[in-house]
């Protein structure tokens, strides 16, 4: 469904500001991201591989886990209007079909020329830190009423 949202401007935002998302990482989700990136690792899609391996079962592309603080940059803080400029990332654990991750975004810093630094961090449903990095983004001047577009649904074959 889509939503109407009101874009943070730079004047708006400010250090200390914090968003939270959850994401419940499905297969699907583990097939769809190596179809799109092209990354058939087999640690990712084979499970008798995958076996062979100190994960033991098929663990969940790194970068799909990154796309998740994308999404709630783009989405939640700062938001729509707002443009993803940098990211580090350290993976620190392996991500499983079946786990909830919770995405934490807090704003660090207020940067020269409307851009802000942010702190980004992923938890899992255990709470244990499994990603965690810092991203700068740039934002918009003046505020607009933005309408989300849906997502579109997605099929495997």
């Amino acid at each position: 469904m889509a939503e109407n949202i009101q874009t943070i401007t730079y004047g708006a935002i400010t250090v200390g500001q914090r968003a939270t998302i959850e994401r419940l990482v499905e297969e699907k989700d583990i097939l769809l991201f190596a179809a799109a990136s092209g990354d058939n690792n087999p640690v990712h899609l084979n499970p008798d591989f995958a076996a062979t391996t100190s994960f033991k079962k098929p663990i969940a592309h790194g970068m799909l886990s990154a796309s998740f603080i994308s999404a709630a940059m783009a989405c939640n803080l700062p938001g729509p209007g707002s443009i993803y400029l940098t990211q580090t990332l350290e993976f620190l654990r392996p991500v499983y079909a079946g786990d909830t991750l919770r995405i934490e975004i807090e704003v660090l810093e207020k940067l020269p020329k409307n851009k802000v630094r942010l702190s980004t961090k992923v938890f899992n449903q255990k709470n244990k830190r499994i990603l965690e990095g810092e991203a700068s983004a740039l934002l918009p001047n003046e505020s607009q009423l933005v309408k989300m577009s849906a997502l579109p649904q997605a099929t495997i074959s």
